[in-house]
């Protein structure tokens, strides 16, 4: 657990805490006050009967409920790890001058060794309940010249179970914090997934409407158009070869007929296809994509389609995007970039997807290491596992501080589902 997390003012960290874990957490709270103030009154009494004066007595209670107070009631600015410690350490100095006042303050040693748990890192938190213990071993031998070893082996016993309670349930917490941190993990991956859906399913819109507009082009160019062009050609030879001045004139007038409709059908075929043709469906959601990573974070975006890349199968294009929302996702998450460029590359016999980002990098071996031990970076594994089922694949390069490179590729011919 990071230390930085601990703070003296209370069991939990000192960040905003999940209404899941709020009426624990106050019941801890609660618990670790009402034990400070009892082990001191405790403490205090019995050094009364036992015949300590009842002013040193009073004033060792009171100089340790003050410190303690003073910590749990700081203000938040000068609430932090290095500062809790030091709080600790100061609590410990008072107890000690307590102890020396009467041996019945030992038992806020139990206190102590709570909050040594809870504030310090493992080892160091046994290393100090050891010297608190050391001071409850000594203080009946400095008091009446004899040990105790009922005084030394109870405190023993209660102070190894009082650091077991305050570290248990620093593991309680954590694990709560994994928790918390995969379930939001989990909604924002949900929430991905359906912009992937809404994208994909503007997508396969647009890649329908294109693909009914080309083939109703092309059926009325090979159909309509074809047999205006003929009807004009026929005509045109009969009008040549009548010598009949009527005939000659109406078929004159069907040639011209035939050649304004044939204009006409031209300009409706020439609407129909080539306009919807130049705005390939995958470009134009890259093309949204990247406008909205641009009003959303202020990165500076661009996409680069070469002409010549061919109309995609669906699949292809599913996959391509989401590589490309995925990775996209990952540059406006982690990579902390003021930059990024996407290209859509025709390579031969292979379609490119290439994003690159000038962001903080990360290490290519170590994340290639986890593909092969279940790691985290189950993004850009899900990413290469889609693509390959394709036939394509994923090439990553990058160098922590020197940005990120990623290139998802697939063949132009048949892919593997559509053989």
């Amino acid at each position: 657990m990071s230390t930085a997390q601990t703070t003296p003012h209370s069991w939990g960290d000192t960040g905003r805490t999940p209404r899941s874990r709020a009426p624990a957490l106050r019941s801890m709270q609660v618990g670790q006050h009402v034990i400070a103030a009892v082990l001191t009154v405790v403490g205090a009494a019995r050094a009364i009967a036992m015949g300590t004066p009842i002013a040193p007595a009073l004033a060792a209670a009171v100089a340790v409920i003050v410190w303690y107070a003073a910590g749990i009631t700081a203000a938040p600015g000068v609430r932090s790890a290095r500062a809790a410690r030091w709080w600790l350490i100061g609590l410990a100095v008072v107890w000690v001058a307590a102890v020396a006042v009467s041996e019945e303050f030992v038992w806020v040693a139990f206190l102590i060794w709570l909050l040594a748990g809870h504030l310090l890192p493992p080892w160091p938190s046994v290393g100090f309940s050891v010297l608190v213990l050391a001071v409850v071993a000594l203080a009946p031998v400095v008091h009446d010249g004899t040990p105790s070893y009922a005084g030394f082996f109870g405190p023993l016993i209660g102070g190894v179970f009082a650091l077991g309670i305050s570290r248990g349930y620093l593991e309680l917490l954590r694990d709560a914090r994994e928790r918390e941190r995969l379930v939001a993990s989990l909604r924002q991956t949900q929430d991905e997934m359906a912009a992937i859906q809404e994208e994909l399913a503007l997508t396969q819109r647009q890649s329908g409407a294109v693909a009914e507009r080309t083939r109703l082009s092309r059926d009325i160019h090979d159909t309509v158009a074809q047999g205006l062009s003929s009807i004009r050609l026929l005509a045109h030879a009969a009008a040549d070869r009548t010598s009949d001045v009527d005939a000659g004139r109406a078929l004159q007038q069907v040639e011209g007929l035939a050649g304004d409709n044939l204009v006409d059908v031209r300009r409706i075929v020439a609407a129909l296809a080539p306009s919807e043709l130049e705005d390939d469906a995958l470009a134009a959601a890259l093309r949204r994509m990247l406008d909205r990573l641009r009003a959303e974070t202020g990165l500076t975006a661009d996409l680069r389609v070469d002409d010549t890349v061919p109309p995609l199968p669906t699949a292809a294009e599913v996959a391509l995007l989401r590589t490309a929302q995925s990775a996209l996702a990952n540059v406006r998450l982690h990579a902390a970039a003021d930059r990024v460029v996407v290209s859509l590359v025709d390579a031969d016999d292979t379609v490119r997807l290439d994003i690159l980002d000038d962001g903080r990098g990360f290490d290519v071996d170590a994340w290639n290491a986890t593909a092969a031990t279940g790691g985290s970076s189950y993004g850009l594994h899900f990413m290469r596992s889609r693509l390959r089922e394709l036939g394509g694949g994923l090439d990553v390069e990058s160098t922590p501080g020197d940005g990120t490179a990623l290139s998802a590729y697939l063949p132009l011919g048949p892919t593997p589902k559509e053989i």
